[in-house]
């Protein structure tokens, strides 16, 4: 399975970034820089929601529903052509509030300031994401018959990428963020691992240009 910055350094993930990019009228490579910082941050969201037997259990069942199993995926054209469906926004905001919860500010807000985006836009960007981030966990999901929650960190940590420290390493990072921690040098953490991780791909560029490289 490849992880999530392989997925947006992929043909597939170039369609996502452009169609994200038309929908919240941003420019790609800013909207790019917002993807491969954000979605890292809510996979590790959802791997600490599923450390508790409920979490993992409410995020099983959505993974369940037909939404998110993975279609989403197959005709990418078709979801960003004409505008994204209200219904498909609406259900974005409520995977980011539910994933995220109180933390929601403090993550947007750390996005906005590694990305110069406005946080308006970090939202927008986000919201259009998630259902697709949830969809492709869907879709793993049923290719490996993920039942458990054990099953389920382990599909959460392949997405995340790198090996076991870098996961851990990171998932501290992510974690320290959703607990609060407004120190911008956490969110400089997780970009400078996922630079580390993307030295040679399309993302890895443009996240060293957020960093004067």
């Amino acid at each position: 399975m490849s992880d999530i910055l392989d997925l947006l350094n992929s043909e597939t993930g170039k369609q996502i970034i452009s169609g994200v990019s038309s929908e919240t009228n941003q420019p790609e490579d800013k909207t790019a820089s917002a993807l491969s910082i954000g979605l890292p941050i809510l996979l590790g969201a959802m791997k600490r929601n599923a450390s508790s037997p409920e979490g993992a259990n409410n995020l099983l069942g959505a993974l369940t529903n037909d939404k998110h199993d993975g279609s989403i995926l197959n005709n990418l054209s078709e979801f960003f052509g004409g505008g994204v469906n209200e219904d498909v926004k609406m259900d974005g905001l409520g995977i980011l509030g539910h994933i995220l919860g109180g933390s929601q500010d403090n993550v947007v807000g750390a996005v906005s300031k590694k990305t110069g985006l406005d946080v308006g836009s970090v939202i927008k960007i986000l919201t259009v994401a998630a259902p697709i981030v949830l969809g492709m966990l869907g879709k793993e999901k049923r290719k490996k018959n993920v039942q458990s929650q054990s099953g389920l960190e382990d599909l959460l940590g392949g997405m995340l990428g790198g090996g076991r420290t870098t996961q851990h390493k990171q998932q501290s990072l992510i974690e320290s963020l959703l607990d609060g921690n407004k120190d911008g040098r956490v969110v400089d953490d997780i970009a400078g691992m996922v630079l580390e991780q993307n030295k040679k791909g399309s993302i890895g560029g443009m996240l060293g240009g957020l960093f004067g490289k």
